[in-house]
Formats: C-alpha cells, structure tokens, sequence
C-alpha cells in the first residue's frame, strides 16, 4: 500500500503519542482508523453528490429555502 506523509502541529503529535503509548497502539493505527471513520461520516454525502438528479433537487430545495418557500420534507423526496 502506498503511504503519504502528514504534517502534524507538534503539539498535537505530542498528545497523540501519549494516546497511543497509553493505548499500545501505533500512531499509523490510529491515524488509518480516523481517517476510516472520517471518510464513513461523509459517505452519504458522497452518494448523495454522485447522483445528479439529487444535485439538482438540492439545488433548488436551497433556493426555495433562500425565497422564503418552505421547502419539502426528506420523506417527500424519497417517494
């Protein structure tokens, strides 16, 4: 597998060895399993961006919202 290199404030480098000392875990680890969680927060998002039809229902829902129009209810969209 690849690797990338992080830049990370010293500060925070800091406290997160102390984390993974604590937890006997490797810095990487802990790093990789951010990241996996991070990437899963967003994953419906990403779907969502990843089919137009929803980019344009979006996009019209934010500007019925920013004309005062109240919009419609995610259970409305879903039928």
């Amino acid at each position: 597998m690849p690797t990338a290199t992080v830049r990370i404030p010293e500060d925070k480098r800091d406290i997160l060895k102390i984390i993974a000392g604590i937890e006997k875990r490797d810095i990487g680890k802990i790093l990789t399993d951010l990241i996996d969680e991070y990437i899963e927060s967003h994953r419906e998002t990403l779907d969502l961006l990843s089919k137009p039809e929803w980019v344009e229902i979006i996009r019209q829902g934010k500007e019925e919202v920013s004309k005062g129009i109240k919009g419609k209810g995610l259970h409305e969209l879903e039928n």
